[in-house]
């Protein structure tokens, strides 16, 4: 119950305070936001699984944003950033519409 308050209250405050992504980290957000949402879906699967672990989600969430944004960097600076941000967020795509697929068929039994 904590953390959907805190989601809540984050919200919020996003929404009023209108907080300014800078520039230089502007290429990175977007893959951020989609190695999130692949932890996400991952950690409520094993939730319907029943494997789930707070600290696995923690570490995941988190060493999927930084990989992800390291990939993307490493790309900036080979000169192959577009292709290498095309790829992780087909990969990552991948793993969250296949988590999404288990969890359909968790909640509608089909």
């Amino acid at each position: 119950m904590i953390a959907v308050l805190g989601l809540v209250i984050g919200v919020v405050v996003g929404l009023f305070v209108r907080p300014e992504v800078p520039a230089v980290v502007e290429p990175y957000l977007p893959i951020a936001v989609v190695a999130a949402l692949d932890a996400v879906f991952g950690g409520l699967r094993a939730m319907l699984d029943g494997i789930f672990v707070d600290k696995v989600f923690v570490v995941s969430f988190l060493s999927n944003v930084v990989v992800a944004a390291l990939i993307v960097f490493l790309g900036d600076k080979l000169g192959v950033g577009a292709q290498l941000s095309t790829g992780v967020v087909v990969v990552l795509g991948i793993r969250i519409f296949s988590n999404a697929a288990a969890i359909r068929r968790h909640v509608f039994r089909a």
